[in-house]
């Protein structure tokens, strides 16, 4: 009896557990039905040669041709059919990362994962996301884009409608919920989302404090400064020829008072990615070729969607986002562009005077101007429980006051922001699909220049190249034109100095077009000399992917695209050829200090080619020594002081090692009775170094075979480096870990944990049409139950690619027969 009653109970409990939703975790039955469950999405061995569907609104029929690889070829009669094509195409490989990326920029992923995650979403909507979607969306309402955008979201909508509960992909399983239907200002909220990504970020507050602290001088050669090893990408000697616009700086320079309460700092007598073109006289074959890897975080499914476009007008291969139309990064017959990120400074934050505590009116030019106010409105669900929260969000001119008494962000981290006010270039209204639909369809440099002309954002800089021969490399989007520093600090919300009220000419951005020199290229680096005369920002990538770059194409001469895939991989890492001199100089002299452990490493250091090899133990150990050295110097200086501030950068920090190594700053303020010399910092840092490495090495002993706590040589770089590519929302079982990759954020082949070459690419165009190989860490499909899931992780890590065929039209039968090609057929719903 008491056996039969325990069963009956297990019985029960298995039958709740089963039926009902655990706070956010969902009802177990749903996710293990052996029909409708997870174990629906493991994908067919052999999947069908051929389908057909029928689509409202296709206007005639299309064919989608896909190759083995999973890559769609899609061949249509007019653009809206093209759109809608590829809306549906994405949406049947990448449908959960579409609605997660829609959510994850419009603020209502509390829809699905609860109250937990409400911070961030409030965060993105104080932020204006939204807001600035709502603009941008205005824009392409009466455009021509506006249908095209329609035809997309029609594509998405026509494959979810189709979809019965069994085919739904794994995480909506998982999560216990249904797709959403798709809507044009979603690809909206996806632009937003990349602009927030590449250009969202903002050191006025820091700076502010920084600068109050160390002074202006401290700023200029630690923080803000250019490093003597590197060039700016736009030729250093390039002549202007316009008459630059210009703005009046205030007389006295904008501080808040509460920032000028900062104890002045007394000082002791005595701190992403890769594009580039080369012309014909660079390479063996006489014609133009490119190259670019743009540096994201590394997900799967990868940010990048790949595939061919083919039209009227149009034929174009190469990457997509999922969420938005068009190719972003590729190549035709006639042109070709790869972009890199510009980081110029677009986001200002100012200091609001309102005039009473109810927060309706600020101060402007001497008068009282009322706040608008906007509200949010967010609802989800709590086990059975509907729950509400209706948010207020105060806007000024300048843009929204982001965090407030009611708001200080996720776990207070933004208090210091607490009344500021934000502007930012993506509140304002642009059209960056109608850009990219005239740059698909661009058919010379010329042309590509000019259909970047109205680009605003986030600001990109394009390598373009066309089959003539023409190079070009032209910075592109909306900059404010600012007085010298303008907006590098907190700006006053009550001055008309700091407005955003007049724009740089596109004819005034920085552009090369077939340079003296026979190439061009950028690395995030400076992006142009002091002869340059707007101001567009101070705070760019460390000189030494793009030295590299320089020196390596500098020297080119009958390049193929091997030379230039092989420059893709580089791992050389110029900051410890700079340094490492001047570390190994004060090693040596200090041996005698070193352990037994300690002389080993730097006897197995000694022998570092200074390359991010994955085979070597030198990246491994200078990846802990380096920040070591930088917190020894710099540290103590900043002791003290319970203000957010910026720190020296990594490569004038070598500066200041190679150029001043009886600096004042290497001596530690914390020890009155000693002065520290460069050497001294340096030899703590090295046993810091070692010691995390051994201890590092010991954990993870047990799991790699080969590594010893104790011997040095083996602590190869590619168990340290951990390269991995997470799944997008963060799964763990459904990412990739411990790929032993070369690389290193210091070499042009910059990967860095999570972070790195996101779709690698090369191509060159010639007459007779062109050649391209490219490779990124993934595949085409977002189902991890598909072997297309992540078919090419490993060979990113290993360094190899793909070569990119554009189809002139529809494989043959042959080609068909012997290559395993696939084809759906689209018809429109009056076809047969």
């Amino acid at each position: 009896m008491i056996r039969t009653l325990a069963s009956l109970l297990l019985l029960l409990a298995l039958t709740v557990l089963l039926a009902n939703p655990l706070g956010q975790i969902p009802a177990l039955g749903p996710v293990l039905h052996p029909v409708t469950g997870v174990i629906a999405n493991a994908d067919r061995v052999n999947p069908p040669a051929e389908l057909t569907y029928t689509l409202d609104g296709l206007q005639d029929s299309v064919q989608v041709w896909i190759n083995d690889r999973g890559v769609p070829h899609v061949f249509a009669k007019n653009d809206p059919d093209l759109y809608l094509v590829q809306g549906f195409v994405t949406a049947r490989d990448r449908l959960f990362q579409l609605e997660l990326q829609t959510k994850a920029s419009n603020g209502t992923l509390h829809k699905w994962l609860g109250e937990d995650i409400l911070p961030y979403d409030r965060t993105t909507r104080r932020i204006g996301m939204t807001y600035g979607a709502e603009q941008t969306h205005g824009e392409v309402v009466g455009s021509e884009m506006e249908p095209l955008l329609q035809a997309y979201s029609d594509g998405i909508n026509a494959w979810i409608a189709q979809l019965r509960p069994s085919d739904y992909p794994l995480e909506y399983k998982l999560l216990g919920i249904e797709p959403g239907p798709w809507e044009p200002i979603h690809v909206s909220n996806f632009l937003m989302a990349m602009t927030r990504t590449l250009a969202g970020g903002s050191n006025d507050l820091t700076a502010t404090n920084t600068m109050a602290h160390f002074g202006a001088d401290f700023m200029e050669d630690y923080v803000w400064g250019e490093s003597r090893w590197g060039d700016p990408f736009i030729t250093p000697e390039r002549s202007w020829t316009f008459n630059p616009l210009r703005r009046e700086a205030p007389e006295t320079v904008f501080a808040p008072e509460w920032v000028q309460e900062i104890e002045p700092y007394q000082p002791v007598p005595g701190i992403g990615s890769n594009n580039w073109a080369l012309s014909g006289e660079k390479t063996a074959s006489g014609h133009a070729m490119l190259a670019g890897d743009p540096h994201l975080n590394l997900t799967l499914p990868s940010i990048w969607y790949e595939m061919q476009l083919s039209a009227p007008g149009v034929n174009r291969y190469g990457v997509t986002f999922p969420g938005a139309p068009n190719i972003v990064m590729g190549f035709s017959e006639a042109t070709a562009w790869m972009n890199t990120n510009t980081g110029a400074d677009v986001q200002d934050w100012y200091v609001i005077t309102y005039k009473d505590s109810t927060r309706q009116q600020y101060l402007f030019e001497g008068e009282w101007r009322e706040v608008e106010t906007r509200l949010e409105r967010y609802e989800w669900k709590d086990g059975r429980q509907t729950k509400t929260l209706v948010d207020t969000v105060r806007y000024t001119h300048h843009g929204p006051v982001v965090y407030d008494r009611q708001f200080k962000g996720a776990g207070d981290s933004r208090a210091a922001y607490e009344g500021l006010a934000m502007r930012w270039i993506g509140h304002y209204p642009s059209n960056e699909g109608l850009v990219y639909h005239r740059l698909n369809r661009a058919t010379t440099v010329e042309e590509s220049i000019e259909a970047l002309s109205t680009f605003k954002a986030p600001g990109q800089n394009y390598a373009v190249i066309d089959s003539t021969g023409d190079i070009a490399m032209i910075v592109a989007g909306k900059l404010p034109i600012r007085w010298p520093g303008q907006g590098f600090t907190l700006s006053d919300g009550a001055s008309a100095a700091y407005e955003w009220d007049q724009w740089i000419p596109y004819e005034h951005m920085p552009l090369e077009v077939n340079p003296e020199r026979g190439y061009v290229a950028s690395a995030n680096q400076w992006v142009v000399s002091d002869s340059y005369p707007y101001d567009i920002g101070n705070r760019f990538a460390p000189f030494e992917r793009g030295k590299r770059l320089d020196d390596v194409l500098g020297e080119a001469s009958g390049w193929t695209l091997q030379e230039m895939m092989d420059l893709q991989l580089d791992n050389a890492n110029y900051l410890a050829e700079v340094a490492m001199p001047s570390v190994f100089e004060s090693l040596e002299a200090e041996r005698a200090q070193l352990s037994e452990l300690e002389a080993s490493a730097l006897d197995a250091w000694l022998d570092w080619s200074l390359e991010n090899r994955a085979d070597e133990m030198g990246a491994s150990l200078w990846s802990r020594f380096w920040p070591a050295f930088r917190e020894a110097v710099w540290n103590d200086e900043y002791e003290g002081v319970d203000a957010p501030m910026l720190k020296p950068t990594r490569d004038l920090t070598a500066e200041l090692l190679v150029d001043h190594p009886e600096s004042s700053f290497f001596d530690n303020v914390n020890t009155p009775d000693r002065v520290e010399s460069s050497s001294d910092q340096v030899l703590g840092a090295f046993k810091v170094a070692v010691a995390s490495l051994a201890e590092e090495a010991n954990v993870i002993s047990d799991s790699m075979d080969g590594i010893q706590s104790q011997n040095p040589t083996t602590w190869l770089w590619e168990y340290f480096g951990n390269v991995h590519v997470p799944h997008l929302a963060q799964i763990d079982a459904l990412g990739r870990f411990n790929l032993g990759s070369n690389g290193g954020d210091e070499s042009v082949n910059a990967v860095d944990e999570d972070n790195g070459p996101s779709w690698r690419m090369v191509v060159e165009l010639s007459p007779e049409g062109p050649t391209a190989y490219g490779v990124f860490p993934g595949g085409p499909s977002g189902n991890p139950g598909s072997a297309l899931y992540d078919s090419d992780v490993d060979r990113w890590a290993e360094g190899g690619y793909h070569k990119l065929e554009l189809l002139q039209a529809p494989p043959s039968a042959e080609r068909v027969a012997e290559e395993g090609w696939r084809v759906l057929h689209l018809h429109p719903d009056s076809v047969e």
